[in-house]
């Protein structure tokens, strides 16, 4: 198992206290994006494609702090862009453990070993570390040579020093199942990382590469064929048992994009951590005002192929909740890998995609004018260029 037992009795009681008050709909894990700036431009990512007024802001201290707050969340994870290139993310990260949350601070790891100093040692730190496979495959992934030996050199000395460190991937149409087996054994066996987090690529509109993203249907055969020869092996994953058997087509799951609501530079971002279709001023707002009916898988043609953790992981957690002896009865036995799959989600009353990129960045420029340069926001472009 890639969660400490401390941290699943802290999510367990969090979610029995929802339950009990009666809600429906409440946030399990913050996605806190304090910056877009990234030192890689993966082609698959769609998170970077900004002009440089959106690229260079940044969320205060005050404002994370605020957001966290504000959410209630009990995990918060910290993706980007490349957070480490924040010059304050040591606070960040020290005031949200004072708070004890668990915080998940996501790093492609070019600039970790460099920054390890800045942090602590804690049960509520885990640097989650972004490796799409082995040497061959996470170099192509992220179009630059090199860096799956600094990750992996950065892993070492994170692991060395005490901190708590997992690994999250990425999978596209031209993962192997065997390469992505073999990848698995080396981050849980040889990097002995605290869990692993599986996710198949979303087809962000702005991607660069739009050749080889997965469909549902592919996505499903794909972690079959992984699970299939990751049988008897000690592989540790940072998710559900039940997300898990999702992505082997074993479970039939609506997401719920509340449950990983995103706070970033823009404001809390409509509807998910992966789209962007406008923000909420607020939390509260974000919460009561979203048309969440109509997104998702069968709803939306963007949401079309979606099976990532940040809209279905929310969905199995509370699966396990209702039904903890099918959970079991899943960790027990493993995910099927042969038979029939769950039902998959109609299509056919889907609304088109609507594409409002131009307009939000613009009306982003508009409302809120670019700021001065900070002396350290400075040092952190200059950082992006040295390490591209």
């Amino acid at each position: 198992m890639g969660v400490p037992l401390r941290q699943a009795i802290s999510v367990g009681a969090y979610i029995l206290k929802q339950r009990i008050l009666g809600r429906k709909q409440y946030p399990l894990v913050l996605m806190l994006e304090p910056l877009f700036r990234c030192n890689l431009a993966c082609p698959g990512c769609g998170k970077i494609d900004y002009p440089d007024e959106i690229l260079d802001r940044r969320l205060s201290v005050a404002e994370c702090i605020a957001a966290v707050e504000e959410c209630g969340a009990p995990v918060v994870s910290i993706p980007g862009g490349e957070p480490l290139i924040h010059k304050e993310i040591d606070q960040i990260v020290a005031a949200l453990v004072a708070r004890k949350r668990f915080v998940y601070l996501c790093t492609n790891a070019l600039l970790l070993e460099k920054k390890l100093p800045l942090f602590t040692p804690s049960p509520y730190l885990t640097f989650s570390v972004h490796l799409d496979g082995l040497e061959e495959e996470h170099d192509r992934a992220v179009a630059q040579r090199g860096t799956f030996k600094r990750a992996v050199a950065a892993i070492r000395a994170a692991r060395a020093r005490g901190f708590r460190v997992s690994v999250n991937s990425t999978w596209f149409n031209n993962a192997a199942p065997d390469r992505v087996a073999a990848f698995l054994d080396f981050v849980c066996n040889e990097l002995d990382v605290e869990g692993v987090t599986l996710s198949p690529g979303y087809a962000y509109e702005r991607a660069s590469d739009q050749e080889h993203f997965l469909t549902r249907e592919r996505t499903k055969q794909l972690f079959r064929s992984v699970f299939s020869l990751g049988k008897g092996k000690a592989w540790r994953f940072s998710q559900s048992s039940l997300f898990l058997d999702f992505l082997a087509g074993n479970q039939n799951y609506k997401c719920t994009p509340w449950s990983n609501p995103t706070r970033n530079v823009f404001g809390w971002q409509r509807p998910c951590y992966l789209l962007n279709e406008g923000t909420a001023p607020s939390f509260g707002a974000l919460m009561k005002e979203t048309a969440w009916e109509r997104y998702g898988t069968g709803n939306y043609e963007k949401c079309a192929n979606c099976m990532v953790h940040c809209g279905y992981e929310g969905t199995a957690v509370e699966d396990t909740v209702s039904s903890p002896w099918k959970a079991l009865m899943v960790t027990l036995k493993g995910f099927r890998t042969k038979g029939p799959m769950a039902p998959e989600i109609a299509l056919d009353r889907q609304r088109p995609a609507d594409f409002v990129f131009e307009k939000i960045v613009s009306e982003a420029i508009q409302h809120a004018p670019m700021k001065p340069l900070k002396r350290g926001q400075k040092v952190a472009a200059d950082e992006t260029r040295e390490t591209a």
